[in-house]
């Protein structure tokens, strides 16, 4: 019986719920702490048994300056609520204590799309969350609707979602800071996994590799220069069959010397600098199509690539190596160098 309880919450909750650690949450907030004086954050997808970054904004309330802090949770079957911090400048002695949270009932069920939590929405000034994971496509298009500023967690494959990467290319979105390997603590009723799984004290932890954060405030380290070392030549970087472009395999690979479209790996975004290059789309299926990739093949074309190399797609990069060895890429972004800056 318990069995089937813990499945049935699963499939519900559909694995979305991974509780960001305190620790990571300091290691890339602190970066941002100019944003945060004077301003309302909003945490509205955090449950305050567990979540920490409701515990970091409490703890660093003073220190950043906040206005107020308010966060929201979803609940399955009963009304959500509501808990605020808001700014005591009136302390006895001029002592400033933890603060208190003030607890308000909500009529609806704290789903960050119910109209309740879209009024706190527009009240806010940053909202900072890990999102539901399977969401996250909904949540990032709210959060742009109402034009908020925002810190949020997800997987490097959101890079890749067309509701994403358009505002990747045009600068209005960015990668965070950290990037990479994550460690999550999850519910009790989630599965032991072969891998990336550990227990300790009682306590559930899953990782992910490909995590990274989102966030359209503005940041130094998107305005740090690139350095490259490798210079262009012909035998190092092979042409696209199917697009204007050389191929480039490691992000470090880079020639510092070429000015045409390039192909590369999606961790580029890591290091993007808008003021050092230009995003000119991305491969891959019908969005590939929509930025030019394999525009220009043929059916009969397609078909002989499909039948060389099944990977292949129309839309997808794909080159010769050395060898004459048909290559399909593996998801790249294609960008170009500006002038020197």
């Amino acid at each position: 019986m318990a069995k089937n309880t813990a499945l049935n919450k699963a499939t519900k909750a559909k694995e979305d719920e991974f509780y960001t650690q305190l620790s990571d949450i300091e290691k890339e907030l602190r970066h941002y702490k100019e944003h945060f004086k004077n301003k309302i954050v909003f945490c509205n997808c955090d449950d305050p048994e567990t979540s920490n970054f409701l515990l970091y904004f409490q703890l660093n309330f003073y220190v950043l300056g906040l206005k107020k802090l308010i966060s929201t949770h979803y609940e399955t079957e009963k009304p959500s609520y509501k808990l605020e911090i808001v700014a005591d400048n009136n302390s006895e002695d001029g002592q400033l204590t933890l603060p208190e949270y003030i607890k308000t009932p909500l009529k609806q069920n704290g789903d960050f799309r119910s109209p309740e939590c879209i009024e706190i929405l527009k009240e806010a000034d940053i909202i900072v969350t890990n999102p539901p994971f399977s969401l996250f496509r909904e949540y990032i298009d709210t959060l742009t609707k109402y034009k908020k500023k925002f810190l949020i967690i997800g997987s490097q494959n959101n890079i890749t979602y067309r509701e994403t990467f358009p505002l990747l290319m045009q600068d209005k979105i960015w990668l965070g800071y950290n990037s990479g390997d994550m460690e999550f603590i999850v519910p009790e009723y989630y599965e032991p996994r072969a891998t990336r799984y550990r227990e300790e004290n009682g306590i559930k932890y899953r990782s992910m590799g490909n995590i990274c954060w989102f966030t359209n405030l503005d940041i130094q380290k998107r305005h740090e220069e690139m350095i490259m070392y490798k210079h262009y030549n012909n035998s190092d970087y092979e042409h696209y069959l199917n697009y204007d472009a050389i191929n480039v395999n490691k992000v470090s690979e880079i020639p510092v010397d070429y000015y045409g479209a390039m192909g590369v790996p999606v961790t580029f975004l890591d290091k993007y600098n808008p003021a050092q290059f230009e995003i000119l789309g991305i491969d891959g299926g019908n969005m590939g199509l929509s930025y030019g990739v394999g525009a220009q093949l043929s059916k009969e074309e397609c078909n002989k690539l499909f039948a060389e190399h099944k990977g292949f797609r129309r839309g997808k990069l794909c080159y010769r190596d050395k060898d004459g060895k048909l290559q399909v890429c593996y998801r790249r972004i294609l960008i170009k160098k500006r002038s020197e800056i």
